[in-house]
């Protein structure tokens, strides 16, 4: 839209311009095709809340060449009919026309019902076209690097549990029930561990392989391969309380035993029920080691046995001089490296609720998310929940790390 503009010679009136009209009151006018666009979209999102396949598949384009393109979507239409939505609906943020076609940039969002207190939201490309003066989607996508869903992948399968609900692609009824046992038994522990401020329970999205995770996280799988699962959301504070997926890889989780695949559910459920307090202040160290502890806390296994890299390490007498950095947690990175970052996180949070107590562990975790910026966020904590130093914590820990390992 065009903003305001002068005209020599007009003294009143309105006055029209190229790339859009300009009202009597100096305000744009609205922009009609937009609109246009949105209502195809809002008949859209009601299509797929009222489960009418009919209705979604009359706002598809009816162009030949998107016949193919047509079919696609109808059966992506028919694989969402399980997930039972509270809500879906489509923004436009910008609109791109030529002629009777458009790209439309939009944002998703949709909630479950039951277990979603904020929506997902997800980045599309939506292409469309003009007939009869009326417009049609002619596809759907996801926008640059965005995930796909996971009915783009095919028909989800739902299990709940009685603090979970298990979606599946590809994957057969059985082995979703298993994920939704261990997430159930997952949610107490959490709840022990951090408290019920939380939802107090979990989503869990099962693709059918680790391609299909990728797919669901819009990244390359050499970044995950090895890893069992991760947790999506955006960094909540300030009360936020965002809808989180825990997101598997099915070909990692088949190569753990059965201890290692309920730490790893208790892990990433640790994560849904933190996440209100993970902010950009929250070191990985800390977020990710804390996740540990509540993971291994009722496990009975020593330090040594969780964190073999160090106990290697400071046999030899490498002791870290230092807490592990965010870049040591990068997926991509080495993979001792990376095991190491999570057991020297780990043995933090340990020595904290060894020495300090479990609540303060929790009242430091807390503290650090809770401030304003990353900087001075641990020192703060630091002094005001634990009454030390960053430089006497460290000296500690490396002291707690040789007096546990080795």
């Amino acid at each position: 839209m065009a903003g305001r503009g002068r005209v020599p010679g007009v003294v009143a009136g309105c006055v029209l311009l190229l790339a859009g009209l300009v009202g009597c009151g100096g305000r744009p006018a609205p922009d009609t095709q937009a609109a246009a666009v949105q209502q195809v979209l809002d008949r859209r999102a009601t299509a797929v809340l009222d489960g009418d396949r009919s209705a979604f598949l009359a706002t598809g384009a009816r162009t030949p060449d998107a016949a193919s393109r047509a079919a696609t979507e109808a059966a992506e239409f028919d694989n969402l009919r399980a997930v039972p939505l509270a809500a879906w609906s489509y923004r436009l943020t910008a609109l791109h026309r030529t002629g009777d076609r458009a790209t439309a940039d939009a944002q998703l969002r949709y909630r479950i019902r039951g277990y979603d207190r904020a929506p997902v939201t997800a980045a599309r490309v939506l292409r469309l076209t003009r007939t009869g003066g009326r417009w049609y989607v002619a596809s759907d996508e996801p926008a640059g690097k965005s995930g796909r869903q996971l009915w783009e992948q095919g028909a989800v399968e739902v299990v709940r549990g009685r603090h979970s609900l298990v979606l599946g692609a590809g994957q057969p009824r059985d082995v979703l029930r298993t994920y939704a046992d261990l997430a159930d038994r997952a949610v107490p522990a959490v709840t022990e561990a951090w408290g019920t401020d939380w939802p107090g329970h979990v989503v869990v999205l099962v693709p059918r392989s680790l391609a299909g995770m990728a797919g669901l996280l819009g990244a390359p799988a050499s970044g995950y391969r090895g890893i069992a699962a991760v947790t999506t959301a955006e960094t909540g504070g300030a009360g936020k309380a965002p809808a989180d997926r825990v997101v598997i890889n099915p070909d990692a989780y088949a190569t753990l035993g059965a201890l290692g695949r309920q730490v790893v559910l208790t892990h990433e459920t640790t994560h849904v029920a933190t996440r209100a307090h993970t902010t950009p202040s929250t070191p990985l160290w800390l977020s990710e080691g804390y996740a540990d502890w509540v993971g291994y806390r009722r496990s009975g296994r020593t330090p040594a046995q969780v964190a073999p890299e160090l106990d290697r390490s400071v046999a030899l007498g490498h002791v870290p001089t230092a807490l592990p950095g965010d870049a040591d947690f990068a997926f991509a990175g080495d993979a001792e490296r990376l095991a190491g970052a999570y057991e020297g996180g780990w043995m933090a949070c340990r020595m904290i609720a060894d020495r300090w107590g479990e609540a303060r562990l929790n009242d430091f975790y807390r503290a650090v998310g809770d401030h304003p910026g990353r900087a001075g966020a641990v020192e703060g904590a630091l002094k005001k929940v634990l009454g030390t130093t960053p430089e006497r914590f460290t000296r500690d820990w490396r002291a707690y790390l040789k007096s546990r390992l080795g």
